[in-house]
């Protein structure tokens, strides 16, 4: 058979990302005011059962980190497809929070499969067929799926009750499932993972100072307090605004709607500006749009709110993987891991606390407050890393 092109590959990943993130776990953030309304689900209920999405997702993580054979790598991304299906038809079966519980912690796991073994093993063929290893495009598939999954539950809104949303969007996932599966061609049987075996070399007089990555790892942790607040509770924050009541599922709309082009935009800008004052910018925006629902409870600063954090957060996450790539050449992976497991380690933590303050108090307004707060401390890591290495005269990438 002749091998496939570059653009099917890159569709089958972007399918991927839209199925396992976009409806398995980024669906749930709009189901929540419907939920709620129909269902005794509430506030901190809500932030326990993301903690365990959140949860599964770090698991899937872990044992990603310990996997080298590539073969095994495609039957678990290819595992992961069904379970996302599977895990968002179980949302709808009953209203029993150990059924939700379990549905939202395997979705984790396929969330897990479907970006961090998608995407590796699409940028392994595009290496392998002397493609260029750039996944801007790939990684659109995020916020295609945001995009997907709003207009899903906004169009069956009102005439289809809870249960019957979670079983359109689980038909619509088992739609995406087959391009995500026939699209990306199985690797090799006798294919290596130059990632896996690279781990153990090392490139001294190189890498970043010590310092460096630890300040990098606080900034990261931070970063993923501030990115879980508004991932799983936009939609409810929109809700409880005055005025604002059925605006939630369309704020979480335009977050997919910014999140689309912007890792392909702060790649250009990086470019340009160098990775840490790129980074540094994103964060200081995704700083403000937190605090824009404090501060004014209107329409337009839930709107600047929404796109605020669409066009930041996986530009950040992107950001930093591909600066760990770059500054650690020599072992990229288990850095990335050991960054990864501290930002999923903040979305497990953060959801289960603001929901049970958001229910004590009636509104989320102390929990953006704090997550602000630790956003400024991740910005001033950065900017601390940003004179370290001025004073080693490193110079931008």
């Amino acid at each position: 058979m002749s091998s496939p092109r570059p653009a099917s590959v890159l569709a089958a990943g972007i399918c991927a990302l839209v199925l396992t993130l976009g409806i398995a776990r980024f669906a749930y953030t709009p189901m929540i005011p419907p939920m709620q309304q129909q269902t005794a689900l509430g506030e901190a209920l809500a932030g326990w059962l993301a903690g365990w999405n959140y949860l599964g997702y770090l698991t899937g993580l872990l044992l990603i980190t310990r996997l080298r054979d590539l073969v095994l790598k495609d039957r678990l991304y290819r595992l992961g497809l069904l379970l996302a299906v599977l895990t968002t038809l179980m949302m709808g079966l009953g209203e029993a929070p150990w059924l939700w519980g379990l549905s939202r912690y395997l979705a984790g796991l396929s969330s897990a499969a479907g970006l961090m073994l998608g995407s590796g093993l699409i940028l392994h063929w595009l290496l392998r067929h002397g493609y260029r290893s750039e996944l801007g495009l790939h990684f659109s598939g995020l916020g295609l799926g945001i995009v997907l999954g709003a207009l899903l539950v906004e169009l069956t809104l009102g005439w289809l009750d809870w249960r019957t949303q979670w079983l359109v969007l689980g038909l619509v996932g088992a739609l995406l499932l087959l391009p995500a599966w026939l699209g990306l061609p199985r690797p090799p049987a006798a294919a290596l993972n130059a990632a896996g075996t690279s781990d153990d070399a090392s490139t001294p007089g190189t890498e970043p100072r010590r310092a460096w990555l630890w300040l990098l790892q606080g900034a990261y942790l931070c970063a993923g307090f501030g990115y879980v607040i508004n991932a799983t509770f936009t939609a409810v924050i929109t809700e409880q605004q005055p005025g604002l009541a059925g605006q939630g599922v369309w704020m979480w709309l335009l977050v997919g709607i910014a999140a689309a082009p912007a890792p392909l935009l702060w790649d250009r800008i990086a470019r340009r500006l160098g990775y840490l004052p790129t980074l540094q910018t994103a964060w200081g925006l995704q700083i403000v749009g937190i605090l824009l629902p404090v501060w004014s409870s209107s329409l337009a600063a839930a709107i600047a709110s929404a796109l605020l954090f669409g066009a930041t957060f996986i530009g950040i996450v992107s950001l930093v993987l591909t600066m760990v790539g770059v500054r650690y050449p020599a072992h990229p992976a288990s850095i990335m891991a050991r960054l990864t497991i501290g930002f999923g380690l903040a979305q497990i933590i953060a959801p289960v606390l603001a929901g049970e303050l958001a229910e004590r108090t009636g509104h989320f307004d102390s929990a953006l407050l704090a997550v602000a707060a630790l956003m400024l401390i991740g910005l001033g890591c950065l900017l601390t890393m940003q004179r370290l290495e001025r004073r080693t005269g490193r110079r931008r990438p």
